[in-house]
């Protein structure tokens, strides 16, 4: 435990898991393309505005014939496949995110690269005393703190200080996990992450 000689176990079956790669990689790219926003687009013929009518007579004018003004060879007109409506998610089955999900966290504990802090130590938020916590524990950057919502004071204290990002056990992804160097948890968030 951190700032402490208390020690904690944790659970084999969550942080002695065997490393997949190839589940990680997977589920954090899955997780990558569910972020992505697809704006990306272009107007169809049928979506640009104007050209309803034929813009002169079908014979008689010597000019060749003409349909629309919105025609995809028109100066204006709509392009012809335009791209638009793609969609980037990929499944992920559940097993494999929980495998993905032991496999981080595993490596987190092979590395030993895991502190536990007890929540209690922060009766109100303090910057100052969390960066003393990171400075004392003296581990690599960034840092990921995992956290319930319900402990306010330790969110509080840990979100303002530099390559430091705060998640709760409900909302923690896989690329967090890997993105992060060393992780924090609340003994809390440890109890609800190990179930």
């Amino acid at each position: 435990m951190v700032g402490s000689t208390k020690t904690v176990t944790l659970e084999a079956e969550v942080f002695g898991a065997d490393v997949k790669p190839q589940l990680v990689h997977e589920t954090v790219r899955a997780e990558q393309n569910a972020a992505r926003s697809a704006t990306r687009g272009g107007k169809s013929r049928g979506l640009v505005a104007g050209g309803r009518s034929k813009p002169w007579r079908q014979k008689g004018t010597g000019r060749a014939r003409a349909g629309s003004i919105r025609a995809p060879h028109w100066t204006g007109g709509g392009l012809a496949f335009p791209p638009g409506g793609r969609n980037f998610v990929s499944k992920v089955n559940r097993k494999v995110r929980r495998a993905a999900m032991r496999s981080a966290l595993s490596a987190h504990a092979q590395a030993g690269s895991i502190g536990v802090v007890d929540p209690g130590r922060f009766k109100e938020p303090s910057t100052k005393a969390a960066a003393e916590l990171v400075g004392k524990w003296a581990k690599e950057l960034p840092l990921l703190v995992v956290a319930q919502p319900e402990d306010e004071a330790l969110i509080r204290s840990f979100r303002n200080l530099d390559r430091v990002e705060i998640s709760v056990p409900a909302e923690r992804a896989v690329q967090q996990v890997v993105w992060a160097r060393s992780l924090l948890m609340s003994e809390p968030a440890l109890e609800q992450v190990q179930r």
